[in-house]
This record gives C-alpha cells, structure tokens and sequence, in this order.
C-alpha cells in the first residue's frame, strides 16, 4: 500500500488497473467512541469553483445524478467510524478539473479531539491502494483531506490535510457554494487556517473577523424536489380487515427455500433495474460504474464438467465496457456455502468478471468474513467479493422514499412493493434471526454457573450478538433517516479479535452482553444491555445536566418534558465523584420532582433514564425470541423516551416511533 505524506500527490493508474471507479474513506476514532464527523465532496472547475450548488453533496444531497459521487454511509471500525464516498471517475463531467474531499464537525467540536484521523482509497475490487494520515489537526471543525485531480487525462490523488476554522458552511462558501443566508445569516466567506497546499487554486481571500461558528451548519439551496410516500397512509376503501391487498410480489406461494431465494433474488434484481436511484445506491459501494444496468437469474455458466448457476447477474455497461458482478443469495437462515462462493470466484476470475456479491440474513462484521475464499495470486485478473445483508437492502429502501425521496411516484411505488416483501416473514428475507447453535448452551452455562473462561461457544454467543446490534443499527436508522451506529470505544481495543474475546470473558463473569448506539440529533449515547442471568432487557440513556437554573427547576423540566413517557420508566440522578444519587419510578416522581435532588446537595451532573423489559428466549423469530424482544426493546425505548428529550428538533420518523412505542 502507497503511503502519501502531506502534499504527496500520486497518480492512480500507477497503482492498479482497476481505478475507473474508487472508493475513498475516511477514517477517525476518539477515545470516548462518541467523537464523529460528516464527509462532503465538491467538484470545481478550472477556477476552483463549482459550477453551482448541486456540485457540493453532503449528508442533505448525498447522490449526483450522473453517478459520479455517492456517499455510502458510515460503518463502525474497531477505533471509531469510517465514512466511505464512491466516485465513478469515468462519469465525472469533463469541464471538472478537480474534486475536493473534506469532512466537518458541529459546533464547538474540532478535529484536534479525534484520532487517527486518515484517507484511504481502494480500487474497483476493494484493494487498498493508498493510505494518508492526517497529523496535527488542531481546532479546525472542517478539514479538507484531499483531492482529485486531472492531469494530461489521468487521475491523481493529492493528500491535502487543510482545516478550516468555520465548519462546513465555511468551506463551502470558499469554494463557491450558495449558503442559505435566510437559514444561516451568520454566515459568510471562508476562513482558512493555513495556506493550501493545491497549485491550482486561486489565492485565498484573507481571513476576517468572523462571529461565533451555529452549532449546526448552514445547508446549500434545496434541489428539485423528489417524490417519497406520504406521512399518513390513505383510507383503506377495505369491507373489513379481512381483505387483503393485492401486490405486485405476492408471498401467498412461497413454500420452500428454493423458491423464497428464486423470487427474492428476481424481486430485487428487477427493481435495482427499474428504480435506478436505488440500483445505483447499492452497486456504488461494490465498485460499479454508473451506466445502463441489466440483471440476470438462473444463468448457466461452465465450470469444469458440471455447469454453475449463480442466483443473478448485475451487467453495468459505460463508455462500451462492461462491468460484471455474480450474485448468491441465501433466506431463511441459510448460511453461504464457502464451495458455491468459491466456485463463483474462479468463474468470475476466468471470464473477467470484476466481483462476486453474497447477499443473505446475515450481517457481515469487521474482521470476521462469512466466506473464506483463496484467491489463486498468478491471475492478473482480481476480482472482489462483497457481501450484502437483506437488512441493509431494506435500509437503503427506506431511506430513499421515506426520508430522501426517488424520481417520480412509480419509482416509490416500486420500493414500497418491495420493502413490504422483504418485511413479510414468509419472504424469508426479514434479516438475522437465528442466535446460533451456541446460544441456548451458553444460556444454560450461565444459569447452572458451569461456563468456563475460554468456552469458544461465548465467541460465537459475542459475534451473534453484535450482527444482532449492527441490524438493530440499520433499522432504527432506516425508519427515523438518521444515522444509527454502534460506539466501539478506543479502551476496548482496536484489534476486532481481541475486543470480541473481551466481551466473551466478560459475559462468562457477569452474564450480560452489552452494546452502546449513537443516534444522530440524540442527547447521549443509547446502552442496551442483556442480562441472561435475570431474563431482562435494559435500555438506557444518559442525559447531561446544564448548569442553567436551580437544580429543582432542572429535575422539573424533565419530568415535565417526560409527560408522556412509560409510568415504569425509571430516572437516576447522577452527581459528582458518587456511584449514583437519589432515583426512583416517573410514577412516584411525577408528583414530587424533588426527590431527585440529592440530600447532600452534590452537584447534578445528569440524569440516566432506564426501561426494564423481559427477553425472549428462543433462538428463531418467534413472537417471544430474543432477537425480536432486543428489536422492539430498543424502538419502544426511542419511541417513548428519547423522542421527548429533542424537542421540536426530532430526527424525521420520531413520530411513528413514539406512536409505537405508546402502543
């Protein structure tokens, strides 16, 4: 792998074939795993300007329509989160001379208090080409880590590492972009904080007085508008309840296995080609150009005596080449068969096919590969395996016509019909869903308190429940717009392996499994904790105290903005350098908020709010499984508690939350 030091530039076709289309990440960490960032892409012409807003995408225009740009979302790393962008560089307009890639932060927090901050690229099949680490970062909220650029029609890389004091709405504003002045008044040029490294750029404007930095960033003009489903669905014209709905992909004959992975695999492959917003969402992040897309099921293809057929073929064709991935797909609980898979990869190898993609229930984590394959070093030819959980296709759907929105109403329809599918339980596509033959044994360990330090049986137990919490993850995520993501704390160490085996130790002491989510627009960091010792549920959240006000006026406001919330919701007020101070029922605290204030008078510095719900205890996806309790513990907990901590300033989607988790 290319090492690039500040300023180093590189060019990409020196260092593999496969660089039509990248994928750049960005990487950091903190050491409370709660530190994070947001990844934005400009692309300027030769005047270091973009040609007008629709140039700049970031998390409120995340998709070009020409498929040159698409940002993938983030995804947990053992130190903190990496935030991927996939460029099509064949697509990218000609009159664009150079793309800029940066991330920001909100308000009062800089890129001095992360780590490891860093840029990666990999090639079309997923190999790492080039690695810059971003040094001394200081107290800059946006920071540019490099860019790409043309040279005599070749594509290079520069690693830039240049921050800007005033946040996103800064940094745009210096390239060119339109800020919102009726949203954002305060706003204005941006301010860098040392000299840019780019010998294409014009001369930075001189630094100016600046006021005080919103604490969210002003946002580009809004595009042209895109169609998602209604908030409120329409009258049913339904007799009685009985009545069903007619579908366009019905459920009603599927009868085995088989057959659940022969429509799943048509359904999807279909409206990838139908919708091509949503086709181009998920072959973006497996390296796929933006073109003309046709799929294919059931296709016959030689391998020695006996021919193979793949579930599906993806055929992108751009500029007379083609692009081609092989598809096997597993429901149920179904696991990948590491022969098929191989079997795939050598075809692929062969014919020059540039990936194989797995798609199944199963949620594929950091470090842990569902499928080892070997790959046969003399070939010339690479190709790339990726994997793709049935939950991650439903978040994808969800985002586009619940909060994003697609083309035109037929293309929400379509997503609609499908995510419905997918969602029905006899689609066999309704995500992980099987604890694994490990889980009643450990649970039995726990109870008779013979599970030993070391049982390999606690590893798997630990890697279930982390593919549980990764889904959890996509679909609270899905249904709110927001980005959902596991914190993975620095102190637990980087290493996946070694992290996982200290989870296991952990749950052989102490009987619980624990896991932490970070919700965007949140006031603090969700903990849902198992305790297979007792058959409960806890989800929790600590909320910060301000030191505005009396502490009584600040233990009435939280009653007070907790109307609504669970009568069994319990709150603990947390004090300096103490365990825990006074606690107890919204019930009894209702009428005498007093009784939150510690009798010492130590200082409130926050308050935890705690729901307690039984588990279920079967491994599948019946009504009392664990898996689906730990589902609906969590939703119910958003629902009815944290919505009611952010004010009219919800994340989209609250709403159906807190109706549900009323009910």
């Amino acid at each position: 792998m290319h090492e690039l030091s500040k300023g180093a530039n590189v060019g990409l076709a020196s260092l593999s074939e496969s660089v039509d289309s990248v994928i750049v990440s960005l990487r950091w960490g903190s050491q409370s795993g709660e530190g994070d960032a947001d990844v934005s892409v400009l692309l300027l012409t030769g005047d270091g300007k973009v040609r007008g807003d629709g140039d700049f995408y970031f998390y409120n225009n995340p998709v070009a329509a020409d498929g040159s740009v698409q940002l993938l979302g983030k995804t947990p790393t053992g130190s903190g989160n990496e935030d991927r962008i996939g460029f099509d560089l064949t697509a990218v307009p000609e009159d664009i001379t150079r793309v800029v890639i940066a991330a920001s932060r909100y308000g009062d927090a800089h890129f001095g208090e992360l780590d490891d901050l860093e840029l990666t690229l990999a090639d079309a099949s997923g190999e790492t080409l080039l690695r810059f680490a971003v040094d001394g970062a200081g107290t800059v909220s946006a920071l540019v880590f490099g860019e790409l650029y043309r040279r005599g029609g070749e594509w290079k890389l520069r690693a830039v590492g240049q921050g800007y004091g005033n946040g996103l709405a800064g940094l745009a504003t210096d390239f060119g972009v339109d800020v919102d002045d009726a949203a954002e008044p305060e706003e204005t040029a941006g301010q860098r904080v040392e000299e840019p490294l780019l010998d294409a750029v014009p001369a930075p404007r001189p630094p100016v007085e600046q006021p005080a930095v919103p604490k969210r960033p002003a946002r580009p003009r809004t595009a042209k508008k895109k169609v998602t489903l209604p908030k409120t669905a329409k009258k049913s014209l339904a007799e009685n309840e009985s009545w069903r709905e007619a579908r366009l992909f019905p459920v009603s004959a599927l009868k085995s296995d088989r057959d659940r992975e022969t429509r799943a695999t048509s359904v999807l492959l279909s409206v990838m080609t139908q919708v091509p917003e949503f086709g181009r969402r998920l072959t973006a992040a497996f390296g796929a150009p933006a073109g003309r897309t046709e799929t294919f099921t059931e296709v016959s293809l030689p391998h020695g005596d006996t021919p193979r057929r793949p579930d599906g073929v993806i055929r992108v064709e751009r500029a007379g080449k083609l692009w081609t991935a092989l598809v096997e797909t597993k429901t149920n609980g179904n696991a990948l068969r590491p022969d098929q898979v191989q079997a795939y990869m050598d075809i692929a190898a062969r014919r020059g096919y540039e990936a194989v993609i797995t798609l199944s229930n199963d949620v594929a984590l950091e470090g842990t590969p569902l499928v080892d394959v070997k790959t046969d070093g003399r070939r010339k030819h690479k190709v790339a395996l990726w994997h793709l959980s049935w939950a991650e296709v439903a978040h994808q759907a969800q985002l586009l016509i619940r909060h994003e929105g697609v083309g035109n109403a037929a293309h929400a329809w379509l997503l609609k019909e499908l995510l419905h599918y997918l969602q029905h339980e006899n689609s066999g596509c309704h995500g992980f869903q099987n604890m694994g033959a490990a889980w009643v044994p450990v649970r039995n360990g726990i109870d008779d308190e013979t599970l030993c330090q070391g049982d390999p049986r606690t590893l798997e137990v630990v890697e279930s429940w982390e593919r549980l919490i990764r889904q959890v993850c996509l679909r609270l995520g899905g249904e709110l717009g927001q980005r959902v993501l596991p914190v993975q704390r620095a102190k637990r160490g980087t290493d996946p392996a070694v992290r996982r085996t200290a989870l296991a130790d952990r749950l052989c002491h102490e009987g619980r499994l624990q896991a932490e989510l970070r919700i965007d627009g949140t006031p603090g960091v969700l903990t849902v904790t198992a305790d297979l010792r007792t058959g409960r549920l806890r989800t929790s959240i600590e909320v910060p105290s301000t030191e505005q006000g009396y502490p009584l006026t600040r233990a009435k406001r939280l009653v007070r903005r907790l109307a609504e919330a669970p009568a069994d919701l319990h709150i603990e007020t947390l004090v300096d350098d103490e365990a825990g101070g006074p606690r107890g029922t919204l019930e009894r605290l209702r009428p005498e908020p007093a009784d939150l204030l510690p009798k010492n008078g130590a200082r409130i510095t926050g308050f935890r709010l705690t729901l307690l719900k039984g588990m279920g205890s079967s491994r599948g996806n019946a009504e009392s499984g664990f898996i689906r309790s730990v589902d609906e513990a969590v939703h119910r907990f958003y629902g009815s508690v944290v919505t009611h901590l952010e004010g009219p300033g919800a994340p989209r989607g609250a709403e159906a939350l807190r109706e549900a988790g009323a009910r």
